[in-house]
């Protein structure tokens, strides 16, 4: 394609402003980007956090300022499946039990890791799924009270016209944001959409 007597290369994905952005749309490109870095943020400051000279308090700000910026970058928009949700877990535990460090079990004496409800109760903060609802919810906000002259809100409320391709269709953000609505007390049975929920009700995701 060619603009300005410039020619332009067809790409099926790029990056912009730090998101992994493909021809056919799949979040799972950029999900799959964040994990990397993820990784490559964790391995770079795993010695801090299993470190006896920083106490635990540190150590989960730490991971709360400098790697879970890193994994959830621009997860406003991710449509995470169950899959996804679960890698996302099985990794903040990875990062917990590093912390945390090991348990003498009280019936065998020997030292053992920390199941997952345990690392739980030991955070006594929103794990990582919960964190990427609310910021879901607190974008949706966002996005029910802008006008109808912002592209964003005519790409969420608007209707594209065709055919659905053959097959499972995927999951929508509006569809998943749906549910976590009709889960919260008060809400179910009202009818209300997420664009109403967002006009009226700031109080749902500002926390």
């Amino acid at each position: 394609m060619k603009f300005d007597n410039s020619s332009i290369e067809r790409v099926e994905q790029f990056k912009y402003l730090g998101t992994t952005i493909t021809d056919q749309n799949y979040i799972q490109e950029e999900i799959k980007s964040r994990m990397k870095l993820r990784n490559a943020c964790y391995h770079s400051v795993q010695n801090l956090l299993s470190s006896r000279l920083i106490s635990k308090t540190l150590k989960i700000t730490k991971y709360r300022t400098i790697i879970l910026p890193v994994v959830l970058y621009g997860c406003e928009t991710w449509s995470l499946t169950l899959r996804e949700e679960r890698r996302q877990r099985v990794f903040e535990n990875r990062v917990l039990r590093k912390v945390f460090g090991r348990k003498s079990d009280e019936v065998t004496g020997e030292w053992r890791k920390l199941h997952n409800e345990e690392l739980n109760d030991l955070l006594s903060l929103p794990n990582i799924v919960r964190v990427v609802k609310s910021r879901r919810m607190r974008w949706a906000g966002n996005v029910a009270r802008m006008g109808d002259d912002r592209g964003v809100h005519r790409v969420l409320v608007g209707k594209p016209e065709g055919k659905r391709l053959l097959g499972r269709p995927r999951r929508r953000w509006r569809i998943i944001l749906s549910w976590i609505f009709r889960k919260l007390e008060g809400v179910v049975g009202t009818g209300w959409s997420w664009l109403r929920i967002g006009a009226g009700g700031g109080h749902l995701w500002v926390r």
